[in-house]
């Protein structure tokens, strides 16, 4: 599972310290673009993009804290022929325990046609060498 260190903004919490529930997604965006980032080493800004998120579901666990350590946890759980899931997971880096828990669907998307697609065979060769890594 990838590790994306989260630096905890202060205006990512309200006035009693608890991170609130919205930025959570940001911090998953966080984690993905960091794991494609690094799934794709250079060419993650400079190629086309042809992926799209198609859902995403959040389960919140335990509350997040202002001045507390924590990490987005990814993972790509499943990849078929047109979409691929991802697993996240907000944790305290010290303790492990997980404040929120979610899943995405990301499908391949032709931009061109506006329309879903097989996911590429870029993406899948990538994926599927990190997960046998």
């Amino acid at each position: 599972m990838h590790s994306t260190p989260i630096q905890v903004r202060f205006n990512d919490a309200d006035a009693l310290g608890h991170i609130n529930n919205a930025v959570y997604l940001s911090y998953f965006d966080m984690g993905k673009t960091d794991y494609f980032s690094n799934l794709h080493k250079q060419c993650y800004y400079t190629e086309p993009i042809d992926i799209i998120i198609a859902h995403i579901d959040i389960d919140f666990k335990a509350q997040g804290m202002l001045h507390e350590p924590l990490e987005v946890r990814t993972e790509i759980t499943h990849i078929g022929n047109k979409s691929m899931n991802i697993h996240q997971q907000v944790v305290n880096s010290e303790t492990g325990e997980v404040k929120c828990d979610g899943n995405t669907v990301m499908v391949g998307y032709d931009f061109a046609k506006h329309c879903t697609a097989r996911i590429s065979d870029r993406w899948r060769n990538a994926i599927n060498k990190v997960n046998n890594e």
